[in-house]
């Protein structure tokens, strides 16, 4: 079976007319406990697509990453006015959304869906290896073959192997790649939402600037054309830094702060967190006129490779997502919502046209 046809059907047939609707994690055991470093969020999103006359269709994400170390989903539940909504999961990624779907001439669509999850920072001392069970097979092919936006080939091949030349381990590749990222890429303010990722057109260009979703999936795609699995973790920010980085956090409304980080697998450490894209809008974005020599960037650039401060929503790790019952093409990744009626897919950039929201909020008691 194709895996656009087994999405679609599985998809589809677990859609149900029951709102609202209420999922518990499998958290036996755990206890997000603020002297451990937990924090605990909720994120609210509501979606009112334009349908008009037409049916439509809603794909919103789902976290979709377990992890007892940094994060866990404790629970999430949607209430609205959907003829059929239910989750969905991708058969090659895992990536989980909600799907809903309104009959043509349903007055004012909406849904609105809540998760609440807990985080706590992540850092990984890469100054000594321990005891970690080597990547399965399955998964090491999957994290360093070629997608659509990240081919490992041509120039790709050949950048990587520039960047790296003379590094003698895997952590010594992984730093050469992130430090050559840091060095010779910018933010690019007027790159619509977080960018495409397209990295051949990217080097071919000479042109690497771009936002979170090109600069890291170079980091990725250059990455696994070194023979490094790697793999891009979309998500969205749900709080402000406690760090002082102004421009590393957002709380309240944060329907534009969606924000995609990177994961790279090192023998001996496992999935070690990093993310140059953060350097370089800590560049453009803290305060006026900074450089990479600047203490405060110098001391993100340290932070980064290695650590991620987790006052975000980590949603999957998926490409080329093709998305359940849509007539449309594949999305190269789920990080905002998506709809679409028969007259085509909405503009996910555009939370005002639509339209959606996102909000988040610290639980503390």
């Amino acid at each position: 079976m194709k895996r656009r046809h087994f999405i679609r059907a599985t998809a589809l047939a677990g859609l149900s007319a029951t709102l609202p609707r209420v999922l518990r994690a499998a958290a036996t055991g755990f206890d997000p406990s603020p002297a451990d470093g937990w924090r605990t969020f909720e994120v609210v999103t509501r979606v009112r697509p334009m349908a008009g006359d037409k049916a439509a269709m809603v794909w919103i994400p789902l976290p979709s990453i377990q992890d007892d170390a940094w994060i866990r989903v404790l629970d999430s539940g949607w209430q609205g006015n959907a003829a059929r909504a239910g989750v969905a999961e991708d058969a090659v990624y895992g990536a989980r959304m909600l799907v809903a779907q309104w009959d043509a001439g349903r007055s004012e669509p909406e849904i609105e869906l809540s998760v609440r999850f807990a985080t706590r920072d992540r850092a990984i001392d890469l100054r000594t290896p321990g005891a970690v069970a080597p990547l399965d097979p399955q998964a090491h092919r999957l994290f360093t073959q070629a997608t659509a936006l990240l081919p490992t080939d041509g120039i790709v091949l050949d950048t990587a192997r520039k960047v790296t030349r003379g590094a003698r381990t895997d952590v010594e590749r992984a730093r050469a790649i992130y430090e050559w990222i840091c060095d010779n890429t910018e933010r690019n303010p007027k790159t619509r939402g977080c960018g495409l990722g397209d990295i051949r057109s990217m080097l071919e260009s000479g042109n690497l600037s771009g936002k979170c979703a090109d600069l890291n999936a170079l980091y990725v795609g250059l990455a696994r054309a070194a023979g490094l699995p790697a793999r891009d973790v979309y998500g969205i920010r749900v709080a402000d830094s406690k760090f002082g980085y102004r421009s590393l956090g957002k709380s309240g409304d944060i329907s534009k702060a969606q924000h995609c980080r990177a994961e790279v697998w090192l023998s001996g450490f496992g999935w070690v967190p990093v993310d140059p894209a953060d350097v370089r809008k800590v560049v453009l974005e803290e305060r006026p006129g900074l450089t990479l020599k600047d203490e405060l960037v110098v001391a993100a650039r340290q932070k980064l490779f290695g650590a991620w401060e987790m006052n975000w929503l980590a949603y999957n790790v998926a490409h080329d997502l093709a998305l359940p019952g849509s007539s449309g093409p594949a999305v190269p990744f789920l990080m905002y919502p998506q709809g679409e009626t028969a007259g085509g897919r909405f503009d996910s950039l555009d939370p005002a046209g639509f339209s959606y929201s996102i909000a988040s909020r610290e639980i503390t008691a």
